[in-house]
């Protein structure tokens, strides 16, 4: 989180649910940048990018992360843990609409959207989480 003249700013407002339009990007790619906070036997399984910013979908948990500043030193980690999912919400692309989103609700936080563009495979996604919170 960055405090921005008296606000502040999250990569995952909770309050607005807050939505990303993501594309899918290889792991290896943003690897480097996660790994630190890893635990150990945690594995990426997948990941999705914007310009900047970036979500991580590993075999314990999703991790937001936002690019800060100028430069894109200063990153902010959002660590949302699949035991704490209560429900999930799959929207797959259409004909007309290309975007796809995934609706999350946390226990104790609330919903969190993310929105991808239409290359990610969000039926995939699905049946990931719920191998891990069934």
């Amino acid at each position: 989180m960055a405090a921005v003249a008296g606000t502040v700013e999250r990569v995952i407002d909770f309050e607005k649910q807050s939505v990303f339009k993501l594309a899918p990007c290889r792991p290896e790619d943003i690897a480097s940048q996660v790994s630190p906070i890893l635990i150990q036997g945690e594995q990426i399984v997948s990941s999705f990018k914007t310009v900047r910013d970036f979500v991580v979908f590993t075999n314990k948990r999703v991790i937001a992360v936002n690019v800060q500043g100028m430069t894109g030193r200063k990153k902010d980690f959002t660590s949302l843990p699949y035991s704490r999912v209560q429900a999930f919400s799959i929207e797959t692309a259409g004909t007309f609409d290309m975007d796809a989103e995934l609706d999350l609700w946390f226990s104790g936080l609330g919903q969190v959207r993310l929105e991808f563009k239409g290359h990610a495979d969000v039926r995939l996604l699905g049946q990931m989480i719920a191998t891990f919170i069934l």
